[in-house]
């Protein structure tokens, strides 16, 4: 009689259904910058306290993890600059190793900034319009006094992109297509993070500053800059001594082609995913602000706009996350 109840207490277990803890682990790429990082933690949040999966993070550079993501190693990618690397991401997609779901934000920009007071002051900090005509990077050279090198009194300066990043090769072709050689200096700065100095010093000191930046970033995010405007992109201008604006990058959300079978509800989520380079410029902000961990912006994050991811999630799923933020 013991060995009947037994054999039926294994039978009744065994039928019974399996809990979420035993699904699938997914893996997300982190290839080295907050803003990757951020979204990570957004989409990791819905998708363990809406779906039931756990997740976790493979590090490593752009290249290396987009080769994982090929490779099945990482199953989710949340920000694949697909330009700065064509061709691994286009061999993953043309194999069918990769799957491209949707697009993140593609309204990210790079080019020369000043700080908007420049042009349109700032009645706060009792600060004039002091170049109200300045639009362009062509303008520049009517206003190279107003940007002057502080070592040198007879030009401007322009604060160009640290040095090894393609960026620093367009700007100096660029200064040169466009005269600005005639009457600036161009500085490199060393570093991002010497470029980013020189901003937040000119900034709060509401001091006349141009010179190269890029968004989605914290500073983007902090401050109000404004992007000189360029000749509209096309190849054969930019082929011409990038004689034209940087076009902008796609960056998209991709997947493993396994997760198609390994979590298709998850694919259905990261499919409506989408945001923009201004949200992430904020992002980034509040993390630099308060020096906040990349998983302490995206709870801030999905409480602050529950009306932009809700609309990424079925009803119950959405409820579980609202849950889940709750507690």
């Amino acid at each position: 009689m013991l060995a009947i109840i037994v054999c039926l207490v294994v039978l009744f277990a065994s039928c019974s259904p399996k809990k979420d803890v035993s699904k699938n682990e997914l893996v997300l790429a982190d290839a080295g910058w907050d803003s990757i990082r951020v979204h990570n933690s957004i989409a990791s949040f819905i998708i363990e306290n809406g779906y039931g999966y756990k997740t976790d993070v493979i590090t490593g550079s752009s290249s290396i993890t987009l080769q994982g993501l090929t490779q099945g190693d990482i199953d989710i990618y949340m920000e694949a600059w697909t330009d700065n690397f064509k061709e691994i991401y286009n061999s993953g997609i043309d194999s069918g190793d990769i799957e491209e779901l949707s697009i993140n934000f593609d309204d990210n920009a790079q080019g020369l900034y000043v700080p908007t007071y420049i042009i349109k002051g700032d009645a706060e900090k009792g600060i004039e319009p002091i170049a109200p005509d300045l639009k362009s990077v062509k303008d520049l050279l009517k206003y190279w006094k107003l940007f002057q090198d502080p070592d040198n009194h007879q030009r401007g300066r322009i604060y160009g992109s640290p040095p090894n990043w393609f960026a620093d090769e367009v700007l100096r072709g660029k200064f040169k297509t466009y005269g600005l050689d005639e009457k600036f200096d161009y500085f490199n700065p060393g570093s991002d993070t010497a470029l980013n100095t020189s901003i937040v010093a000119a900034v709060e000191k509401g001091e006349p500053w141009v010179g190269y930046y890029w968004e989605p970033t914290w500073i983007m995010g902090k401050y109000d800059m404004t992007l000189l405007e360029d000749e509209p992109y096309t190849p054969e201008k930019w082929e011409n001594g990038f004689a034209c604006e940087f076009s902008g990058v796609k960056v998209t959300v991709a997947v493993n082609k396994g997760m198609v079978e390994k979590a298709p509800e998850v694919v259905e989520f990261l499919k409506n995913y989408k945001t923009s380079s201004e949200l992430t410029n904020e992002m980034l902000a509040y993390m630099q602000e308060n020096d906040a961990r990349a998983d302490e912006t995206a709870i801030w994050f999905l409480q602050k706009y529950e009306e932009l991811w809700t609309q990424w999630l079925p009803e119950d799923i959405a409820s579980k996350v609202k849950e889940a933020l709750q507690s």
